[in-house]
């Protein structure tokens, strides 16, 4: 296991300076069922604000991953490549070899309160779930979320993830004195299409059931549409049923995301595709001969229909004195102005 390589800035590059050294990691495995079958990696963190590299289109610089890895599991996950800097597996591996900054919450409270930092705005669940099952266990993100909250640093969370529930008076706290957002992704309502391309998330409907309670609890919930899979999430039917449910929920904005297919992930998707949809694999081929985004003529289509339908279901732009929540990510895509899959699950 490669872990000197492992650099501050390699959920998205990689560089000589090691994150943390290989004396600093402890292995474990827990015989309990929601943990059966998953090892963790405990490491202590050299640094946990990580800075997005210059040419990303996303819309913020600073990022927070105390996770690597994950146990979501999502057949398409972009993540899956990290775990190769690590001599890691980028298929099962990556689902069942996840790596624990432990002392994440007290590295960030460091880096905040240092001089060189001005307050930019955080953003996590950026790289993987930081709400996903290993959490439950470490409860990293309270720490977080409190040095975030008591050094008025704006942020946002993206997650897949229910047991961000257990840290909504923390987030209640925090909205009170700086700008907090918080989304949710929600790319289909399918189960059976659910079960088999993101076998360890929470079902589509309790994620929505997130954004109900946020909604209820005055902060604001986007839902990022994310991803919408050709051939198996994008019929017309389905569209509109995600997009009825999202409405029904109380989202403040749905943002359709189609799904890309990097490096790391391609092949793993490619696989699982192969083995559960052999008939689709000639046709996704040619949908992704050009590299790793579907065309242009594809995602405005998709994009088109969805804010069609969110039109009809009124889900509009957020008005004056609405809560507050994550603004649209830009596109991460080569191509300006088509919204494609965020980076991040």
């Amino acid at each position: 296991m490669r872990w000197e390589n492992l650099s501050p800035d390699s959920e998205h590059s990689r560089a000589d300076t090691a994150l943390f050294g290989a004396e600093a990691v402890t292995t474990r495995t827990f015989d309990t069922p929601e943990f059966r079958g998953i090892t963790f990696h405990e490491i202590r963190a050299r640094s946990i604000v990580n800075r997005v590299p210059g040419a990303s289109r996303m819309p913020f610089e600073w990022t927070v991953n105390p996770y690597r890895g994950c146990s979501h599991a999502c057949v398409y996950c972009f993540a899956r490549k990290t775990h190769s800097y690590l001599d890691l597996d980028t298929g099962l591996g990556f689902d069942s070899q996840i790596v624990v900054k432990v002392n994440a919450p007290e590295l960030l409270r460091h880096r905040l309160a240092s001089r060189s930092w001005h307050g930019e705005h955080i953003a996590m669940g950026t790289n993987v779930d930081c709400y996903q099952r290993a959490e439950g266990r470490y409860r990293l993100m309270p720490g977080i979320i409190e040095a975030l909250r008591d050094h008025a640093n704006p942020f946002s969370i993206l997650t897949k993830g229910t047991l961000i529930l257990r840290d909504l008076p923390l987030l209640r706290q925090a909205a009170e004195v700086t700008d907090v957002g918080v989304s949710v992704s929600v790319g289909f309502t399918d189960e059976e299409l659910w079960r088999t391309v993101e076998p360890g998330t929470p079902a589509p409907e309790r994620r929505l059931d997130v954004v109900r309670a946020f909604t209820d609890a005055g902060i604001g919930c986007g839902v990022l549409m994310a991803p919408v899979i050709p051939f198996l999430g994008d019929r017309p039917e389905q569209l509109r049923a995600t997009v009825r449910a999202i409405a029904a929920s109380g989202a403040t904005s749905v943002t359709p995301l189609v799904l890309h297919l990097r490096p790391g992930a391609r092949e793993w998707f490619m696989s699982w595709l192969a083995e559960h949809h052999p008939h689709l694999v000639p046709r996704y081929r040619r949908l992704y001969a050009e590299g790793a985004y579907a065309p242009r003529w594809y995602q405005r289509r998709i994009t088109r229909q969805v804010h069609d339908l969110a039109r009809e279901y009124g889900i509009g732009p957020a008005r004056a004195g609405t809560p507050r929540r994550t603004p649209a990510p830009a596109p991460d895509e080569p191509e300006a102005g088509l919204p494609t899959q965020l980076t991040l699950l």
